[in-house]
């Protein structure tokens, strides 16, 4: 069955920042073309906003469809996009040949400056190194790209080398040494390339202890110019040591993760096997019988592997605790033949793969949310409920958060008929009111927001939406009222006594109207959906702005922070600088330094 054209502009306002894999699909599900990403959202948008050649025109007019399956790095996703491209064969990507003529990093040793080199296959006579081989050519261009950027090794011919009198444009961009003029000693130059080599064999973490070492020395000896260049170099490598915990860890696992907004919900599964992600699956049942998060998870898990041929992992995580867990996990033992984990408390590496998985399944859900046929049901069915005589084509909702009073801050977020206008949302510092007083804080936030609107700054909404009970409604009307502004209808929400999506109770204008919605019913389903983006922003610009001053922290102000472990951080990441850039599982890596210590310092420094 054929389906509608693909909408790209709804697709990629809704699609990961994040690294990842995309699979472009046609009309039949047949995958055409699987890519990497180290920022799915712009490397996706390329295929619709730039100039294209005539081969992938042909490609991007037969999408139907646009599967991204969300990675911790781009070195993962790397690794995935040649598992999946092994496996769907799709014929837009470049394939390796049927020979298993795969690539090598080659190293000679018979040139006294041997460059690192591209090799399709090993030569027969021995006369260097081999390392590989590589999944494709693009992972060994990239790997000598990293290595000529750390270690500034040659990539130039030798026919080119031995002619050359002065050093040429990789000096200048210090890419390179240039031994080709005698500027680096033929014993500096081969300390630098076993270096290149050994991190090509995954021995970085050897080599970063050598320069740190190197880098103390000199500046000992007041050689501040050389112990820069060796911080650098730390650094650098430090970033290509982020831990690839789903390539290094090990293990067989299925990772799945539920996620669920109003009128919606989705099921992500990983596969990982030998440690390695094979790729995810993205489902989104049906939930007719209306049940818990939880007992459906159950439901889905046993249908995947009980009610059809699949294989079983050793170890099945999700991300809720399933009931009667360890019924299912006997039941799948007795089907398998062998002992099957289930769990869902998990640390370490599987905690991340839990992570990923829940971030895969947001991302999907995200996506199904902004189908267009689904938006414009829901925008009808406001209409409807609201009696209106014409669709209404923007909403805006306010929220409000604070922390105890600290950093109050109002969020301003709009709806079209497209879904969420990002380009529109607004957040508003509140100032001068009582700490913890939301019905002043809305007041402010209103009041500079309809101002603008009576001078004539931006659209006007068809219905404004307000997130909580009755007091924030009343006083949302009396700012509508003292601005003589009539033609807005005025909606509230509030959270009911259980606070369970579905009970909310709405309120049209005032207290005194309640607005009955059956839970099951779109045009509730779109304000849940609003209501809850208007949640999150609020809560996102409060967190930035609380966490503003902390961002200025320094080692010495953070508590369990001494001396001796200050300076193992400074000489694990070179400098206070890469302590930054550094994710919390990397700062665990440092002696002394414990998960609960490293979530401390990351939080220092980033908020």
């Amino acid at each position: 069955m054929s389906r509608e054209p693909f909408d790209a502009r709804h697709f990629l306002d809704n699609v990961s920042e994040a690294p990842g894999v995309y699979r472009m699909l046609d009309d039949h599900d047949a995958t055409l073309y699987v890519g990497k990403a180290k920022r799915l959202k712009a490397r996706l948008a390329s295929y619709f906003r730039g100039r294209l050649n005539a081969k992938t025109q042909a490609m991007v007019a037969r999408i139907a469809d646009i599967q991204v399956t969300v990675t911790r790095s781009e070195i993962e996703a790397l690794l995935l996009e040649q598992t999946l491209i092994k496996e769907l064969r799709p014929p837009y990507n470049i394939l390796l040949r049927d020979d298993k003529s795969y690539p090598f990093v080659f190293a000679s040793d018979r040139h006294p400056y041997p460059a690192l080199e591209y090799k399709r296959a090993r030569q027969r006579r021995d006369d260097g190194r081999y390392l590989g081989p590589y999944p494709s050519s693009g992972a060994v261009r990239e790997s000598l790209s990293l290595m000529q950027k750390i270690f500034r090794i040659r990539n130039c011919e030798d026919s080119v080398f031995a002619h050359r009198s002065r050093p040429c444009l990789q000096y200048q961009i210090e890419r390179c040494s240039a031994p080709c003029v005698d500027y680096i000693s033929r014993e500096d130059y081969q300390r630098d390339l076993d270096h290149a080599i050994m991190c090509l064999e995954g021995k970085s973490e050897h080599v970063t202890r050598e320069l740190t070492d190197a880098m103390e020395q000199a500046s000992k000896a007041l050689d501040f110019e050389e112990a820069a260049r060796l911080r650098d170099q730390i650094q650098q490598l430090r970033q290509l040591q982020q831990r690839q915990f789903v390539d290094t860890q090990g293990g067989d696992a299925d990772i799945i993760a539920l996620a669920q907004r109003p009128g919606a919900l989705g099921i992500s599964v990983l596969s990982v096997r030998e440690g390695r992600l094979l790729g995810a699956r993205h489902h989104n049942p049906g939930n007719g019988l209306d049940l818990s998060p939880d007992a459906l998870l159950a439901e889905f898990v046993s249908q995947l592997y009980l009610g059809q041929p699949r294989e079983i992992p050793s170890e099945i995580i999700t991300n809720l605790s399933l009931p009667d867990a360890d019924l299912l996990a006997q039941a799948l033992q007795q089907h398998s033949g062998k002992r099957v984990r289930l769990t869902h408390q998990v640390r370490g590496h599987r905690a991340q793969w839990q992570h990923l998985a829940m971030t895969n399944a947001e991302q999907q859900l995200a996506t199904q949310l902004a189908n267009q046929t689904q938006l414009s049901q829901r925008f009808e069915a406001l209409k409807t409920a609201l009696a209106l005589a014409e669709t209404p084509k923007r909403l805006e909702c306010f929220d409000i958060s604070h922390s105890h009073g600290e950093a109050t801050v109002a969020s301003c977020v709009v709806f079209d008929h497209n879904g969420p206008r990002k380009s529109d949302y607004r957040h508003f510092r509140i100032e001068g009111v009582a700490a913890g007083d939301d019905y002043a804080a809305m007041q402010q936030a209103l009041t500079r927001r309809l101002k603008r609107l009576k001078s004539g700054e931006g659209e006007k909404p068809d219905v404004l939406i307000v997130d909580g009970g009755k007091g924030q409604l009343n006083m949302a009307r009396e700012v509508l009222q003292d601005l003589e502004i009539t033609d807005i209808l005025l909606l509230g929400v509030a959270k009911g006594t259980t606070r369970k999506a579905g009970l909310e109770t709405l309120f049209l204008d005032s207290p005194e109207h309640p607005l009955p919605l059956d839970p099951t019913s779109p045009a509730l389903h779109l304000i849940q959906h609003i209501r809850d983006e208007s949640h999150r922003f609020a809560i996102a610009g409060h967190r930035a702005q609380r966490d503003k001053a902390r961002r200025t922290s320094t080692l010495q102000e953070i508590p369990g922070i001494g001396p001796k472990r200050r300076r193992e951080l400074l000489k694990f990441f070179g400098g206070l600088q890469g302590v930054r850039k550094a994710a919390r599982e990397e700062l665990t890596r440092v002696p002394g330094i414990n998960e609960s210590l490293a979530e401390s310092i990351y939080r220092a420094l980033h908020g």
